[in-house]
């Protein structure tokens, strides 16, 4: 086994352990960190002028906004659901933005974002983790 191939599939690996382990706060973080990431991929992909990564990594991050959205308990979380609706549909809407003007700008923006609902999200994580013991699951973000 070459060691490209070894570490790959230990990468892998290490993601599965990662998902099988996490509580539902700990599951919607690592969507957000995801997000994150493949928004850094795209960056690096619109300065190097590769438009098929670009809309790769684009498009997994519009994805995983759209999860995020589903998870949305909108009875039980009220505004904060409501707004974070409008926040991931306005997000997507900048992606389609920086897909279509190859623009780093819109990129940007929604990282910025993302990282400020990430750093709520974050923080919140001893009152999920007291939720989550008690049986009942957090709202999602």
């Amino acid at each position: 086994m070459n060691v490209n191939k070894g570490a790959q599939q230990y990468a892998q690996m290490k993601k599965q352990t990662g998902v099988e382990g996490a509580n539902p706060h700990q599951l919607i973080g690592m969507l957000y960190q995801g997000a994150l990431d493949n928004l850094q991929q795209a960056l690096g992909c619109i300065e190097r002028n590769d438009y098929e990564g670009r809309g790769r990594h684009l498009g997994r991050t519009i994805t995983i906004l759209g999860g995020l959205q589903s998870f949305l308990d909108h009875d039980k979380g009220g505004d904060i659901a409501r707004n974070l609706d409008g926040l991931y549909d306005y997000m997507t809407v900048r992606l389609y933005d920086a897909s279509r003007e190859h623009s780093k700008a819109p990129v940007e923006e929604v990282i910025r974002l993302l990282r400020e609902v990430k750093t709520g999200w974050d923080g919140i994580a001893d009152q999920a983790q007291q939720i989550y013991a008690q049986g009942s699951e957090p709202v999602a973000g």
